[in-house]
């Protein structure tokens, strides 16, 4: 069967090179009993790729069954993929067949496999080598023959690195690994992708179906789609049943978009490393406190003028004070420091502690990034460790975003 009756199929719509890779590894690796680790995005549509490969093995006429390995409570995943004895735990009133006894001769998809315990990682490598497992609560040894298809949005690598994940496990379950390429990096098939939902949504809600004019189709073609095809979905029956015009315009479109046209703005999502968290946090916080500096200047500004009978009085000769303060409130330049206000003190003499650094009016996170390594850098002369512990981050990281940012 060829890639494009494969996606005929299955209801994969899409003709990107990348994804077209990733379909034909499954189609070659379907026919033996290798394990496969399928890794992408939230929203990406692993799900369909277990799919092809036991359809197209000599497993499809054996049971097929997919496991949310991060919906199941880590003091029941032993048993409910391993099954258990009666009484070997508080109301486990009879003996129960886990999922790998059931789907004996057929495949378990173990989606969200990187949320597994550890101690679950040491059963479940066990089985992947050997086929053999014990139920909770038993010492009886049991067989099984299980195809293993696993899926992951974590970078398990760093997940190995902060042992949160076993690394003999992960070269067991890697032996041929799928990469699900993330929505911005299949710009032609978005359009493709939305049409197919708008015309769904019509049939479904019994509407005509919503259209796209040239500027709304490079709005979303240039959108990061953090959400990849879930939240391109989601957005579009949204903007199906809300919008009363069958014709969307890029401005109607932007409305719908979390953050507008702030596509570079960076997504934290399950797996990321806490130094990269940290940043971030110390962005927003930079970002919140100018924003309440401003505000407190503002109130203390007025303050002064209301209740301070010698300020008033002197209004006149301390105009252009005032009016340097309003001038960096409007520019939003204000001092990073507090200003100090004593009363009964005439207007220039109260104390304005700043520090010599103003903040950037830029409110890009990419952009302060960029700047706080540069400006790290530059005052290590180029020594990275001294650099990587200043900001508060692994000298890995640091190496890494120099090259994501192509900083020289």
């Amino acid at each position: 069967m060829d890639i494009q009756s494969i996606k005929q199929r299955f209801g994969i719509i899409g003709n990107s090179l990348l994804l077209d890779r990733a379909i034909d590894i499954a189609r070659q690796v379907a026919a033996t009993d290798i394990t496969v680790l399928i890794s992408g995005e939230s929203g990406t549509g692993k799900e369909f790729f277990p799919k092809i490969i036991h359809q197209m093995s000599a497993r499809k006429h054996g049971p097929y069954i997919a496991v949310n390995c991060g919906a199941i409570p880590e003091g029941t995943i032993d048993s409910e993929l391993f099954g258990h004895e009666k009484g070997s735990f508080t109301g486990a009133h009879e003996a129960r067949k886990g999922y790998f006894e059931v789907v004996d001769g057929g495949t378990i998809f173990l989606d969200e496999v990187a949320e597994l315990p550890l101690g679950t990682q040491v059963r479940l490598l066990r089985v992947l080598e050997s086929g053999e497992f014990m139920r909770v609560g038993s010492s009886k040894v049991l067989k099984t023959n299980v195809r293993v298809v696993g899926a992951t949005n974590v970078n398990i690598p760093d997940a190995i690195s902060s042992a949160k994940f076993r690394q003999d496990l992960y070269y067991r379950l890697n032996t041929v690994p799928i990469l699900v390429p993330p929505l911005r990096d299949r710009k032609d098939d978005i359009y493709l992708l939305f049409r197919k939902f708008a015309s769904d949504a019509a049939e479904k809600y019994r509407m005509p179906a919503i259209q796209l004019d040239e500027d709304a189709q490079e709005v979303l073609r240039n959108y990061r789609w953090p959400g990849n095809i879930r939240q391109l979905k989601n957005l579009t029956e949204q903007i199906s049943i809300i919008e009363k015009s069958r014709i969307i315009d890029g401005t109607t479109l932007i409305k719908y978009m979390p953050q507008g046209q702030s596509s570079e703005l960076p997504v934290l999502y399950k797996g990321e490393d806490s130094s990269k968290f940290n940043e971030r946090e110390l962005l927003y916080k930079v970002l919140f406190d100018m924003r309440k500096d401003m505000n407190d200047l503002k109130q203390l500004v007025m303050n002064l003028m209301r209740n301070d009978d010698d300020i008033s009085a002197n209004l006149g000769e301390n105009t252009h004070l005032i009016q340097r303060l309003y001038k960096d409130l409007e520019e939003a330049k204000e001092p990073s420091g507090p200003i100090v206000y004593r009363p009964g003190k005439r207007f220039e003499e109260q104390e304005i502690i700043q520090e010599p650094e103003e903040i950037e009016e830029t409110l890009s996170l990419e952009k302060k990034e960029i700047d706080f390594i540069k400006r790290s850098l530059t005052k290590h002369a180029g020594k990275r460790r001294d650099a990587a512990r200043e900001l508060g981050i692994s000298e890995r990281t640091l190496y890494r975003k120099i090259k994501e940012y192509d900083i020289e």
